[in-house]
Formats: structure tokens, sequence, C-alpha cells
């Protein structure tokens, strides 16, 4: 994966999130190192451990984790001939102990979860090494019963010890007149006695120190010296043995190094285990089912960033269809669906249960890469557009059947004829090598290229149009509107400036032929030419075939039959002024009625119109049963309807169905109960009726 897409899908803000839920050093590196996962068995293994582990802590279990506290100091000098300490092995006892308590735990959850389990099987008891510890080792002290010699060494320091306690008491009751106080005291770990100043030389013995005022001087006695060098010698003696025992227990654990560093690989693994189910219960997330057929299924998915806050998404791709057009309003939700299904096809790649309802697929892709963002830099000389370029060139040099494209504002950035040229062409290129692709777009040509084209399909954010507030619910199989001129005007701009802006919509969707649009229209026929883009049937096929046989070749699930030719329109002349009919044709705009049929020369098909033209400038036309919206400027009159039925003939029995015209027959004469005619918004137009 490009690290440009994890930074864009915010990849590393959910692991920050992740490695909150870590507490060993292990844990906390293998969430550092994650990345998404493309070998689909090693995937399944990974997201069933994560869920078996969310299912151990549901059960309200307490998992005793070994901590790794010194283990990485330990495991880093093991070998290196350092002895360890006693708060070494103290460490590394707890280790132990905690090891041998998560294998007893999680070998007991084998037969409910049994990935989690397995790695428990990987580790080992090092019960010899841990009784030694246990043996010699206490409260981070080595016991007397660690060796007879020791042992011998601290009975001899305890007897001089306390002889040297009670000659010091001695002498405090010999010498109690003329002390300044009756207890003792130490200096520099010496015993002293303080005698008032004046008597100090009726004291045999060293003066170790003299209080701030002078009057009184603090005494070791030549017999309790004696005592102190004694104890001194017998000090070095212990530590010398103790020496030895911590460099015995050192050689045991260096024997048992490499099973120290597996148990603590495995331990790291848990930690890490663990990490990823508290995650899923903090995000309620599931598992999912996969497929390595770019089948995309989610309902209820939430950004795992935005939480409750978020409306969650329906959303799929790769089954119908393998191109999304997302549109709609500004500020509608389309960047953030677009960000939701990248973000949660890493997540789910990499092992991480995602925030969705229970029964969602996700597909494995072995490539994600997502245009999401203006991308300016003023340090690399970057325009909007030249940034989307590079990152379009970037998409091209990789995309494949097994690559996710994410494109955000499509065909933004630059002039709107030319780019949308552009993005039609690489939206064909895409569709040609059958990447599986969701862009968003506010463009009518882009939004009738997916109406037009199997395999892509449209999909709107909705949108309140009267209280004119984004609803942030997807809705796939309809084109969206970007509603820009109810927006303007509830955010304050003046009424005639809005109505002359719809004014001149209106008059430009009416007149204008833009060049880039005829460029868009050429690409598309050379598809159509070469049999790659218009199908018999405008419906887009399911692709179970791509699902039940993978072994199938790459787009030989969009293999179609050649298409139709086109009504070819009638040959064109040349007037008396020397005007030909196709260019006084587009100087005045035709007037299309109900039932007249036109040619959409960008799809070379002919199609019944079915709906006037709208407010947008836009005309229903039904083309092979399927009714689209099209605008006014794209269409070119090929017969009147005049032509083609009698003066009495029922429209509806080309343009609906045979179902809604029963039950309309049956509504005219008398009411039904319960009797409904659905249609979808593109179908809604004037009655069919003359």
């Amino acid at each position: 994966m490009q690290p440009q897409t994890l930074e864009r899908l915010e990849y590393e803000r959910v692991k920050h999130e992740l490695s909150v839920y870590a507490v060993s050093y292990l844990g906390k590196r293998h969430i550092a190192e994650l990345q998404p996962i493309t070998d689909a068995r090693i995937l399944r293994r990974r997201l069933d451990e994560t869920d078996e582990a969310t299912g151990v802590l549901r059960r309200g279990a307490s998992i005793p984790l070994p901590s790794l506290t010194g283990m990485e100091q330990i495991l880093d000098l093991l070998g290196s001939g350092y002895v360890f300490q006693e708060q070494d092995f103290t460490h590394l006892h707890q280790f132990l102990r905690s090891c041998t308590q998560l294998i007893d735990y999680m070998r007991a959850k084998a037969d409910w979860a049994p990935n989690a389990a397995s790695y428990a099987s990987g580790m080992h008891r090092l019960e010899r090494l841990q009784e030694e510890i246990e043996r010699c080792i206490r409260n981070s002290r080595v016991l007397d019963s660690a060796s007879r010699e020791l042992s011998k060494v601290r009975r001899r320091m305890a007897t001089v010890e306390e002889r040297s306690s009670r000659r010091l008491a001695e002498l405090m009751a010999k010498h109690r007149s003329i002390l300044q106080e009756s207890l003792a005291v130490q200096r520099g770990g010496r015993s002293a006695i303080p005698v008032r100043k004046e008597y100090r030389k009726m004291v045999k013995g060293s003066v170790l120190d003299e209080s701030s005022s002078g009057q009184t001087v603090y005494i070791e006695p030549e017999e309790i010296r004696q005592f102190h060098d004694e104890l001194e010698l017998l000090r070095t003696e212990e530590a010398r043995e103790e020496t030895k025992i911590l460099s015995e227990l050192t050689g045991l654990a260096e024997e048992f190094r490499g099973e120290l560093v597996v148990n603590a690989q495995l331990v790291g693994e848990y930690d890490f285990l663990f990490a990823k189910a508290r995650y899923a219960l903090a995000l309620d997330a599931v598992n999912v089912k996969l497929n390595e057929h770019g089948i995309i299924i989610l309902r209820g998915a939430r950004h795992p960033l935005m939480g409750s806050k978020m409306v969650p998404l329906n959303f799929e791709l790769g089954e119908r269809f393998r191109m999304l057009i997302v549109t709609g309003p500004n500020t509608g939700g389309k960047t953030l669906a677009l960000k939701t299904v990248g973000l949660l096809t890493l997540m789910a790649q990499s092992g991480l249960l995602i925030p969705a309802e229970i029964g969602g697929t996700m597909a494995i892709f072995t490539g994600i890469e997502a245009d999401i963002g203006d991308g300016q830099s003023i340090e690399q000389a970057l325009s909007t557009f030249s940034a989307h370029i590079r990152r379009v060139k970037s998409i091209l040099e990789t995309a494949d059947r097994r690559s996710l494209v994410l494109i955000d504002e499509m065909a933004s950035g630059t002039d709107p004829g030319e780019g949308v040229g552009l993005s039609i062409a690489v939206l064909e290129e895409l569709r040609r090598r059958d990447s599986c692709v969701v862009v968003t777009t506010h463009f009518t040509e882009i939004k009738n290229f997916a109406s037009a084209t199997p395999g892509c399909e449209n999909a709107r954010m909705e949108f309140d149009a009267e209280t004119l507030q984004p609803l942030y619910r997807l809705t796939i199989g309809e084109a969206g509107r970007s509603y820009a001129f109810a927006i303007a005007k509830k955010l304050g701009i003046p009424d005639a400036v809005t109505q002359r802006a719809e004014e001149l919509t209106r008059r430009a969707k009416a007149l204008e032929v833009d060049p880039s649009q005829q460029m868009a229209a050429a690409t598309t026929e050379n598809l159509c030419d070469s049999g790659e883009l218009v199908s018999n049937d405008l419906t887009t096929a399911p692709r179970n075939l791509v699902r039940e046989d993978p072994a199938l070749l790459p787009g030989a699930s969009l293999r179609r039959t050649e298409p139709e030719a086109a009504t070819p329109s009638k040959s064109t002349g040349v007037t008396s002024d020397g005007i030909s009919d196709a260019e006084e044709a587009l100087s005045k705009p035709a007037a299309f009625r109900i039932g007249d049929s036109v040619l959409i020369p960008y799809l070379g098909k002919t199609g019944i119109i079915y709906a006037e033209e709208d407010g947008m400038g836009n005309i229903g036309v039904q083309i092979q049963g399927k009714k689209i919206r099209i605008a006014r400027k794209r269409l070119q009159p090929h017969i009147a309807r005049e032509s083609l039925y009698p003066d009495d003939y029922d429209l509806s029995i080309v343009l609906d169905s045979k179902e809604n015209r029963k039950k309309r027959s049956k509504m005219e004469r008398k009411h039904m109960e319960g009797v409904t005619i659905e249609q979808s918004p593109d179908e809604r137009g004037e009655t069919w009726r003359r």
C-alpha cells in the first residue's frame, strides 16, 4: 500500500488509538509495524483470532497477561557476559510465573477459541529456572538458603552485629554522665556516641563528626571500630558469595535464552491480540466475511474516528457493479463515505474488526489508491489540478482488478468541460482494467456515464430539500443533485442573483454544445465501436460468476454481446444560404416532446422521451427499457412522435411496465385499497397519455 494512501485515509490515527490498549513494549511494537495483509488465509486467521479474543473479554474474564517490565533489558543482555542483579531476577520470576498462568488459561479456552489459544501451545514452562529463582531470590534479595557458604557468612555477620550492639549499649551506660543524649547515632555507616565537647578525651576512639554548634562530638569507640572492621570484611565476603550465586543463576537463564525469547514474543502477540479485541469492543466492531473478487457489502458501517456522531453507512460494491459514482450536495457526506469505505478496508486487511452490523463482506485488495484532498504544495509548486493529475497518474500505473480506487471530487480543479472529458477517459480505463472504483462528483456528464455504462452505478447522498439539511445517508441506484441554488439562497445570496443564475444555467444547457463534451462522446463512441461499453441491456449484470469461479480470467464477467447499431439519423443537407442542417439544429434548440425519438450521440443509441425538460435542463429518456435523465444539449432529434404512433396511441404501453399499467387501469375505474404505483425520481415526469 502506498504511504500516501494510508495517510489520506488516516490509517495512522487508527493505529495510534489502537496502541492505547497495548500494555507492553512488544505489543506497541506490533501495532507500530502493523500493515494491511493481502494473503487471504493469514488474514482470515487474524480476524478470527481477534473475534475469539473479543469473545474472551466479553465473558468478563481477567486475562493473566505477563508483564514485560524489565524483560527488554534482560533479553538484550542475555549472553553478553552481564551478571543480572536481584531486581532483574525478580522481573524474570514474575514473567515466568505469569507465562505459566497464561498457558493454563488459554489452553482452557481451546475448545471455543482455538486460534487465540494456539499461541499458548508454543510457549514454554521453564519450571526449573522458575524454581531456582524462587530458591535463591525473594523480594529482590538473595536468600540465605541460596548457598551454604552464604548462610555461614550471614550467621557470623549476625553474631558480630549482636556483639557490637551489646558492647555499644554498655559504653553508653558507662559514659552516661558525659553524653549529650542517650542515643547512639550513625555517621558514614559507622556507630558513634554523642559526647559533650569538653569530655571528648574521656572516651577512647575516633571523632567522626561534631554538631553545628560545636558543643557535641560524635566518637566511634575503639572497641566498636574493631567490630565494624570485622563486619566490613564479612560484608565483602557476603557480596562475593552473592555475586557467585547471581552468576550461576545468570548462566542458568542463558541456557533457556531461546525459550525466553519465544515466550516474550508470544506474550507480545497476545498483548497485540487483546489490544485489538479491546479496541473492537470500544468500537462495537464485528468480524466480516472475506473474498478476493472485489465484493464489499456493508450495513450500518461507521467511520472509526467519528463514532456515534456519524450516520451509519450502507454500502455495496463489486457484485452487481464495480464502479460507483457518488453525487450530492457539498457537506453532504460524500467524502466521509469515501474515507469510511477505504479505512474500513484497510482495517479489515489489518486483522481489525470493523464498526458495522453483523454479516458484512469485505474484499481483499492488493492495492488501495486514494485521491482525496486538494494536495496543494507551495514547496513543490503543485496546484490542486496538478496534484490531482499526479495522483491519477500513480493510480493508472498500478491499478488492476485487485485494486480499490477512491477518487474524491473527480473533474475538479480545472476547466469543467476538459475535466469531465479527462475523468470519463480515466473511468473508462479503470473499467477496462476491471478495478473496483468509487468516485464522488458534481458533474451531470459523469452521472450519465454511470447510468449508461454496464458495471457502473450511480449513488447519492440524501438531502432534505425542504430544510436544506444533508441527511448523510447513501442511496445506491439514484444520481444526486448538488442543490447549489437552494443552498446559496439559504446562506443569504439575494434572490435576484440566484434567479439569474438559474436562468443562465437553463439557457446554457439548452444552447451550448461544449467541445469537451463532444470529446467525451467521441471516447465513449470508440468504446461502443469496440463493444466494451454499451450492451443490449443497460441493466448491470450480477457478478456471481466471478465469485463462484475465481479461475475466470480478469474481466471475463464483463464480456458482452456486440451493441446494436444505432439507428442512423437522417442525412444532412445544406440550405440555400449555405448553412447545414446540423448547424441550424445547433443554433435553434429543438422542442422535445414526450414520445419523440431522439439520438444520443455519445452513447451511439436512440431513445424515447418520457419526461419533459426540468428546471435543471435535463430531459427524461428511456433507452432500451432503462430511464435516465440527460442534458438537453446532449440530445439530437431523430423521429417525431407523430411518425411513430397513431394520434390516440397510449404511450404508457411503451413507457410504463405491464404491472403498473394494470394497476393504473384498475385505479382509474375505482379506488383500490393498498394498491400503489412506485416510481424512482428519474422515472417521474409529465403524464404519458396525450
